[in-house]
């Protein structure tokens, strides 16, 4: 959700590009290839840094977005965890509607509305930091980031050739993980010199800044027939979802690997749901959440490719297992890690926890992300593979929601909120984390949150095991390949 801001958050793009491969074989669009040989269009370029804008703005507010709604709008960790888990799985699942919207309304409009919403949607979490309220806002960001992604992603799939399709959604990814880095980047500086609440209203400059990209530069080729699938009727695309799923989920072996696979992701989620907090709390408010999360895409960045190559020969099913015995170690490495190493180090030992512990997730998800997809396609009945491609994508869904609500809980009863505890502690709180003294008792098992994560992680992967165990080889049935 990258999650990180690489293929983690990049996943629910390919649903939509994985729709729009479908669709980019029309007179128009192959014309328009010839026009633009051996390049990209206009069309293209824009779309990528419509993208840069979009997914900056974003993680510049959503990698801070429990300590928004703790903090600074007053809710619970136990009520912030219900609701960012809804936000983070719905923007999910939406794009499968939002998608056929926008083939309904064309690509251009739909967009210029998508980062309306978006730009009125973060100004007004940055205006509007009240109870119930703020629930509006997030509202409109999260149909605004809907929108966005399948529209985007199948801009890229237009625009290029099938010939060229590899290196242009390469430089899509590459967009993402730019503006994930960006935008986390900069959080830290605002958050520290002008507050929190100020994240929101530069995201909503940003997001304006893509809305002038679109009005001004983005002419996309439209494929708009009348009789064709995408423009029915909404009604009509919400029923097509659910027969869709209900195809998708009859391949027992692809809905085993999305159930076993979410566990993963919530581990990754954690990045987002806890970690901020825990280290505010237990380090400090000097402490640098934005920056320790930058190093899930940094190793992403760095790694996917040549190892990528270096598993090239091993099976799909054996790339996730790998992916799935390293996640847990992340979540026992920061667990762990700050005990055994002490108060030697020249950095605080949670800090270290992090990175060291983020970067193995990084490392992880190389293993699992390009793999995990190619599996799903090779689950798909034959002409099949987008739909299946794209609803591979709804781990994520399962992860977001289970992994945001459990934080929450966990967070509440070994990692609370300074505001819960007596006068008293809260002295001894602040002191501690102006290193003078331990932190008070309300603390002493923080890191027991984790301890809960690799339990997970442990059983996604004896999951995956059985799975394999009990699949063989983990190929599809020739039945499946042939229905």
């Amino acid at each position: 959700m990258p999650p990180s801001g690489s293929a983690v958050q990049a996943a629910p793009h390919a649903a939509g590009a994985a729709a729009a491969l479908e669709i980019d074989t029309s007179a128009s669009v192959a014309h328009d290839h010839k026009q633009h040989a051996g390049s990209f269009p206009v069309a293209f370029w824009t779309a990528n840094v419509i993208e840069l804008c979009e997914r900056a703005a974003y993680y510049a507010w959503f990698i801070l977005v429990t300590v928004y709604l703790t903090s600074t709008v007053g809710y619970s960790d136990i009520q912030a965890g219900y609701i960012t888990g809804c936000f983070a799985a719905l923007l999910y699942l939406l794009p499968f509607l939002s998608g056929a919207f926008a083939d309904r309304v064309g690509y251009r409009k739909a967009l210029i509305l998508a980062l309306a919403l978006l730009t009125v949607g973060y100004t007004g979490l940055g205006l509007f930091a009240i109870k119930h309220i703020v629930l509006i806002p997030m509202a409109l960001v999260m149909v605004g980031g809907s929108l966005v992604k399948p529209i985007i992603s199948g801009t890229v799939a237009r625009s290029s050739s099938p010939e060229q399709r590899a290196r242009a959604f390469s430089l899509f990814y590459m967009m993402v993980n730019i503006g994930s880095f960006f935008g986390k980047g900069v959080a830290e500086p605002i958050r520290k010199t002008v507050g929190l609440g100020m994240i929101p209203l530069l995201s909503a400059a940003v997001t304006f800044v893509g809305l002038l990209c679109v009005v001004l530069l983005y002419r996309p080729t439209e494929i708009r027939d009348p009789d064709s699938e995408q423009s029915v009727s909404l009604s009509h695309a919400a029923r097509k979802l659910f027969a869709d799923l209900t195809q998708v989920f009859r391949s027992g072996r692809l809905l085993a690997v999305v159930l076993i696979t979410a566990g993963f992701w919530i581990i990754q989620s954690q990045m987002y749901s806890s970690m901020p907090k825990y280290v505010f709390r237990v380090v400090g408010e000097h402490a640098s959440p934005e920056r320790y999360a930058n190093v899930n895409p940094i190793t992403v960045m760095l790694a996917v490719v040549p190892i990528t190559w270096l598993c090239k020969k091993l099976s799909p099913l054996t790339s996730i297992a790998i992916a799935l015995g390293m996640i847990p170690l992340s979540a026992l490495t920061i667990a762990l890690l700050p005990g055994l190493v002490g108060s030697s180090l020249p950095i605080h030992p949670v800090t270290l926890a992090m990175v060291l512990g983020i970067a193995i997730q990084g490392l992880s998800e190389c293993f699992l992300s390009p793999r995990y997809l190619e599996y799903a396609s090779h689950q798909a009945p034959k002409g099949k593979e987008a739909l299946y491609l794209g609803y591979s994508n709804l781990n994520m869904f399962f992860s977001w929601m289970i992994g945001s609500i459990m934080s929450g809980y966990l967070l509440d009863a070994f990692c609370p909120d300074p505001k819960k505890l007596s006068v008293a502690d809260r002295a001894i709180h602040e002191l501690a984390l102006r290193g003078q003294g331990s932190l008070p008792a309300a603390y002493a098992h923080a890191h027991y949150l984790w301890f809960a994560f690799f339990g997970i992680g442990v059983v996604a992967f004896l999951a995956l095991m059985l799975f394999a165990l009990l699949t063989r080889d983990g190929k599809p049935a020739q039945s499946s390949r042939n229905s």
